[in-house]
């Protein structure tokens, strides 16, 4: 049962079926301590998860080699998944799952198949046939990443017209038109061959995106002409310390902007760190603030949950929690942490 001064979050894990893979977490956020309310079964490697506008339905992965997207009610007040079915996405490994500001449609990536799904959304949540779907092609000059197309996020704009489209393995941030349910190719951004581009997020002033880059460990700052539908390269900047030597193990993962818009955190496996940068609100640029060692091996996927962050790191199973300072921004940690296996996304649930 959840308590007062707790917030709600999901966790996706890389777990089998017959486990409880999605997990459903409760943050005392006086504290920063945490603890399991449950978990659902019956899902294979829920590694991505994304909630519709009100938090009544989540939509969750199977990054399997036969990739799937499943569709949950959310249970009022309690936050219990109820199944609503799943679809299959036409490609391996799925690994991200958006979802549209009219929660008409959602949206996802398959890494290895290298494609893009868009599925209308019936009234209760659940998911109709798939409406339209692109294939990527090419590759990069990573032969070891970079041997075929790896989309890894889909995004929408605030209007639902266009999404945004991350393509690791060909280096291109590709931007697609919403028309009747197709993909309909609008403009393709290059990146620096080796980037690696992976994840993406929007400033609260939508002036401004900022992509993660994963092979290269670099965070891209864009002029972002939603309008237009169109980016415009204003700064590149490492993920990573000036003084650190980067190794192969290192490869940058998930971003985030504050929603007061004055700070931008980033992961960093290998280095094993979340990063804070400071947004120039004039100019959209960054610059390097501080590195905290994340609380464990790998960190993926983190979330903001009021004023705290929420750090997922895979290859130690545990989440850790930190106090974001109003003023600086800096990340404290609570010294609270939640045992969880393999645990690879965190989704706060709306309050």
């Amino acid at each position: 049962m959840k308590q007062p001064d707790e917030a709600l979050f999901y966790i996706g894990t890389y777990n089998s079926k017959e486990q409880e893979a999605i997990l459903l977490g409760a943050l005392n956020e006086d504290t920063g301590e945490m603890r399991v309310l449950g978990g659902h079964k019956g899902i294979q490697n829920p590694s991505f998860l994304a909630l519709n506008g009100k938090g009544t339905v989540l939509y969750a992965v199977s990054e399997q080699d036969e990739g799937e997207v499943h569709a949950f009610a959310v249970e009022a007040g309690t936050g219990a998944l109820q199944p609503l079915g799943g679809k299959g996405t036409d490609g391996g490994a799925p690994c991200y799952v958006s979802v549209s500001p009219q929660d008409d449609y959602i949206f996802v990536a398959n890494y290895s198949g290298g494609n893009v799904n868009a599925f209308p959304v019936n009234a209760d949540g659940s998911l109709r046939d798939m409406s339209g779907q692109v294939k990527h092609q090419g590759s990069g000059i990573r032969q070891d990443r970079q041997d075929a197309p790896h989309t890894h996020s889909v995004i929408p704009d605030s209007t639902g017209g266009r999404v945004l489209v991350c393509d690791l393995g060909i280096d291109q941030v590709l931007i697609y038109r919403l028309e009747d349910g197709k993909l309909v190719t609008h403009r393709e951004v290059d990146l620096p061959p080796g980037s690696g581009p992976r994840h993406l997020a929007v400033h609260p002033s939508k002036q401004w995106i900022y992509l993660i880059n994963e092979l290269n460990s670099t965070i891209t700052v864009f002029a972002n002409n939603e309008q237009q539908g169109d980016l415009k390269l204003l700064q590149s900047i490492s993920a990573l310390p000036e003084s650190y030597t980067a190794g192969s193990d290192d490869t940058a993962a998930d971003i985030h902007v504050s929603p007061c818009g004055r700070f931008l955190y980033a992961s960093n496996r290998g280095h094993d760190s979340i990063a804070l940068f400071y947004i120039d609100t004039a100019t959209g640029l960054l610059k390097p603030g501080d590195w905290v060692k994340s609380g464990g091996r790998t960190p993926r996927n983190f979330a903001i949950i009021g004023g705290m962050l929420l750090a997922a790191n895979q290859d130690s199973g545990n989440i850790v929690s930190f106090r974001i300072d109003n003023d600086s921004g800096r990340l404290i940690p609570t010294g609270y942490e939640l045992g969880a296996a393999s645990p690879v996304c965190v989704i706060p649930l709306p309050q």
